[in-house]
């Protein structure tokens, strides 16, 4: 019923750029917090960023100041702007997205299948 499609990954060398996109698709009546996870080899989930419908924003410590998320509402996109990526910035990077589907009361988590970020040094 819902669908979170990402693009943009790719390979990059350290202290270049990237700009990651989710788009949510299918029979969606709000869409509450949308963020960024990434996962690498051998590690756990982590969160990246996210934010809420009112723009208020977190971030986890290490990309401060060189990460930025936004998001379209109107697109029902979410975006990371990444730059100066470092090498441990490599992973599999997930959208995330809480959606309330229409004729429903209650939201639920929505993933993206990922898409891969990987920073040569």
């Amino acid at each position: 019923q819902v669908q979170l499609v990402e693009s943009g990954g790719g390979l990059v060398q350290a202290g270049g750029s990237l700009r990651l996109s989710c788009t949510a698709s299918g029979s969606i009546f709000s869409i509450n917090v949308m963020g960024w996870y990434r996962q690498a080899p051998g590690k756990q989930r982590e969160l990246v960023a996210v934010i809420t419908r009112a723009d208020i924003t977190n971030y986890a410590d290490s990309v401060k100041g060189r990460f930025t998320i936004s998001r379209d509402n109107a697109k029902n996109t979410v975006y990371l702007q990444m730059n100066n990526l470092k090498a441990e910035d490599t992973a599999v990077y997930y959208c995330h997205a809480v959606i309330t589907l229409l004729h429903s009361t209650s939201p639920n988590d929505y993933w993206g299948q990922g898409t891969q970020v990987t920073v040569s040094s």
